[in-house]
């Protein structure tokens, strides 16, 4: 069962810039406030540029593979989950690629059920203790459409298995990343895997 799809990111880009320090030559993102951002609509994610800078890209939500026909998959790759998404077909290229990514958000939803057929359930908004931005990782691709040239950039948000306070709304979570772990999401190399695994354990434990 995926992570509810349903983010909020209501901070002003200035904010953000700071705090994830943006390349200063970085040009700025149309990044409209949005407290109820939900799949396929654009999400705002920090790469690593060819010259080793952080730099904002406005992603699609839904990471599209390089090798899909069009852009309207018939399966769900808003979330890719931490234990496998590496072997996953639609997501296994932007891991070998490097495409990793920072996704900014301000938190998101989540639904707890109040019934045995789900049917009443009970809003949750999820954030950070001190109101700061949530980092999830995620991996990003880009997608160049055969009939008509039009190249869309997406992105997926990781996810693991839930920390306990979100265990009693959800069976999974986003891998959301400390500060401190931001720039192993950026690095290349054979331990990154191990890397990734660890930040997830930290992040549902």
């Amino acid at each position: 069962m995926k992570m509810c799809g349903r983010v909020r990111l209501s901070s002003d880009y200035s904010e953000i810039k700071i705090r994830l320090k943006f390349a200063p030559n970085a040009p700025a993102p149309n990044c409209e406030p949005d407290w109820n951002k939900a799949p396929t609509e654009p999400m705002l994610v920090a790469i690593r540029s060819v010259d080793g800078e952080r730099v904002p890209k406005m992603t699609r939500w839904g990471l599209v593979p390089h090798w899909a026909k069009d852009d309207k998959l018939q399966y769900s790759t808003f979330n890719a989950r931490a234990e496998d998404f590496t072997i996953k077909p639609a997501f296994r290229d932007a891991w070998k690629w490097g495409q990793r990514c920072l996704v900014v958000t301000d938190g998101f939803y989540e639904w707890k059920k109040l019934d045995a057929k789900g049917k009443l359930k009970q809003p949750y908004a999820i954030a950070m203790a001190d109101d700061s931005q949530m980092i999830m990782a995620g991996l990003w691709a880009k997608w160049k459409s055969p009939a008509s040239g039009e190249q869309i950039l997406s992105c997926t948000i990781l996810t693991c298995g839930p920390n306990t306070v979100l265990g009693e709304l959800h069976n999974r979570m986003p891998v959301i990343l400390a500060e401190s772990n931001w720039p192993k999401m950026a690095r290349r190399g054979p331990s990154i895997r191990g890397r990734i695994a660890g930040v997830a354990q930290a992040a549902s434990g």
